[in-house]
């Protein structure tokens, strides 16, 4: 049971510690913000993946994943610098999406 549940927490634990820097902002301009929503995307993929795998449920994973995506919004709203947005829980939600549709066509494949 811990061995399934520990890397949730720890990446759970990664996601908050990124959320709680005032500032991620790369200097790159337009790229800067591409890169980051792509940083989310793929932070909640990870996430998606280490649910399923501790869930054993594709829907619970969803589910745990988005929820904590808004919860990290709403944190993000007491980080000076930051701001909680509906748009990146969206966005976040298409990582997990993204995340869970891998896993399913490895799946699928056999792999």
């Amino acid at each position: 049971m811990a061995s399934r549940w520990l890397p949730v927490l720890v990446w759970a634990g990664v996601i908050f510690t990124l959320s709680s820097i005032p500032s991620l902002n790369s200097g790159l301009g337009g790229w800067d913000y591409v890169l980051r929503k792509l940083a989310h995307m793929a932070e909640y993929a990870i996430l998606a993946l280490l649910l399923v795998r501790a869930t054993g449920s594709y829907a619970w994973a969803f589910a745990l994943a988005v929820a904590y995506a808004c919860t990290d919004e709403v944190h993000q709203l007491f980080v000076r610098g930051r701001h909680g947005s509906p748009l990146d829980v969206g966005i976040d939600a298409i990582g997990v999406l993204a995340g869970l549709t891998l896993k399913l066509r490895r799946w699928s494949t056999g792999s």
